[in-house]
């Protein structure tokens, strides 16, 4: 397992708030990064795209005065989601405005990061991309990629099927760089868990949808928390790729979540930030399976210390469980 030089001493947790359509915005991502975990949001949020420079000028330079105030306290880098799709007349354009405010982490979707890997790395940045399977990560990590996101089953947004269990026990097997883990998690002994399988940090998503500086409508917060895992349909009529959604949106829009037609992939469309699929994010919204976890819409500076509380708990659980087990061993070596 390999945690890259820049991230070193500047997280209070393994984990990154993964990048959510509509929802990330600059409130929340520098809540995250003050609280020592990455935050991110994707690039196309910002609208039209000139607000993306504004965006990452505001977060720069708040974190930045952050970290000159409180020099004892960890604050974390934060990460810009790329959607690397031919639909996407933004990706250029948006790629550029990153290396210029020198963007710490690219986050790459859907498509290997070919262009983007060598504009983050003129300037010493990350790019993580996100995968599902294996023929993804080899071809990610031939392309540039510095880290992989493994997007397991249960994930919010658009994510694969495939177990954590078995997909980092596979990437393991060929790459010893930076593994994320997603996919069902909202606890902080969840993310010591992603850590034990052999992941380097977790990837959490649904449970920051649910903070008081999300840019999501209330009803949309309270129906994570009102929902529990067997409340996600996994579909992909509303954007081509499989993804994870609240039932209960799907049915206040007027369809069946128990039977959704299956979606052409050739037609999905990011152009211009998003087109059609806006409108589907916005009326119809994503949820992970660990919804059922998201107990309250919270601030994320408690959300963040409620994990760590968590965090810190497991590994204590843990070390108490292991004492039978290291005397027994201890009593078989001096055997």
């Amino acid at each position: 397992m390999a945690i890259p030089e820049a991230l070193k001493g500047r997280l209070s947790l393994p984990l990154i708030g993964a990048p959510l359509f509509i929802v990330s915005n600059p409130d929340l991502v520098i809540e995250q990064c003050k609280a020592g975990i990455i935050g991110s949001f994707p690039a196309l949020n910002a609208r039209p795209k000139e607000v993306l420079g504004e965006w990452l000028d505001r977060i720069v330079t708040e974190l930045g005065e952050y970290a000159a105030k409180h020099p004892d306290r960890p604050v974390a880098p934060f990460a810009v989601n790329q959607i690397v799709h031919k639909s996407n007349d933004r990706l250029e354009h948006d790629v550029e405005l990153c290396v210029k405010y020198e963007a710490p982490i690219m986050i790459t979707s859907l498509q290997a990061p070919t262009h983007v890997a060598p504009a983050a790395h003129s300037y010493g940045g990350l790019v993580f991309h996100d995968i599902t399977n294996i023929r993804h990560a080899k071809k990610a990590l031939a392309e540039g990629a510095d880290g992989l996101i493994l997007v397991c089953a249960g994930a919010g947004g658009h994510a694969g099927a495939l177990s954590p269990f078995a997909l980092v026990a596979e990437v393991r097997e060929f790459f010893d760089g930076p593994v994320i883990l997603s996919g069902s998690m909202a606890t902080g002994g969840q993310i010591l868990a992603a850590q034990a399988m052999g992941a380097d940090l977790a990837y959490l998503g649904t449970r920051f949808i649910a903070t008081t500086e999300a840019n999501a409508l209330d009803r949309q917060k309270e129906m994570i928390v009102d929902s529990t895992a067997e409340d996600i349909v996994y579909t992909n009529l509303f954007s081509g790729v499989k993804g994870n959604y609240l039932a209960k949106s799907v049915a206040a829009a007027g369809l069946d979540p128990a039977n959704l037609p299956e979606a052409d992939k050739s037609k999905m469309d990011f152009g211009s930030g998003g087109g059609s699929s806006r409108k589907v994010w916005r009326d119809i919204w994503s949820a992970g399976q660990s919804a059922g976890m998201v107990k309250d819409i919270r601030p994320t500076a408690e959300v963040v210390a409620q994990l760590q509380r968590e965090y810190d708990a497991a590994r204590a659980r843990l070390t108490a469980w292991s004492a039978p087990y290291d005397a027994g061993k201890a009593a078989a070596d001096a055997a």
